[in-house]
């Protein structure tokens, strides 16, 4: 006679469920107005979904080769300035999401180097820039990630109207 409470051989150990990835919004930093409506924008996507936020600022190569130790005095000056401002709106961001957000510095230009750390860090999910509200157009960066740049993001471009109040942001993230 065979026992019936007898089981199987116990199999591997349950592995617990992988985490689940963090979505990370990267905000590019410059001195426009339409600024603030992007970060806050990616900002409360990020508190929303337990997501972070990054920001990156570039710093355009000079042309003063001949001159390369004013150059250099200029480009340390430009440094400083960036970090000092990265700072203040890291300061933003921690109040708005409760997290630190991460910080990039690069040097060059500024449509190849936002596409080089979103090569570089596969975290980066969604890149969150703002339209400008002149007639000018909507700004560089949206003009080329949506024409000839689009094919070479391999993240979700989100583009966020510049003249949004914070009140519409609230409401519609």
């Amino acid at each position: 006679m065979t026992d019936a409470t007898q089981s199987t051989p116990p199999g591997p150990p349950a592995q617990p469920p992988a985490p689940k990835p963090v979505r990370i919004f990267l905000v590019v930093v410059d001195d426009s107005p339409e600024l603030k409506v992007a970060l806050r924008y990616a900002c409360l996507r990020a508190r929303k979904s337990g997501g972070k936020v990054a920001l990156l600022t570039v710093l355009e190569k000079g042309e003063m080769q001949h001159w390369l130790a004013v150059e250099n005095l200029i480009r340390e000056e430009q440094r400083a300035e960036a970090e000092q401002m990265l700072q203040k709106l890291a300061r933003e961001v921690n109040q708005l999401t409760g997290t630190l957000p991460a910080l990039y510095v690069r040097e060059g230009n500024r449509t190849e180097e936002v596409l080089a750390l979103i090569g570089e860090e596969p975290s980066i999910s969604i890149l969150v820039l703002a339209a400008g509200t002149d007639p000018e157009g909507p700004g560089p960066l949206i003009s080329y990630y949506t024409g000839r740049g689009l094919g070479r993001l391999r993240i979700p471009l989100t583009i966020v109207p510049g003249g949004l109040s914070n009140e519409a942001l609230d409401a519609i993230t």
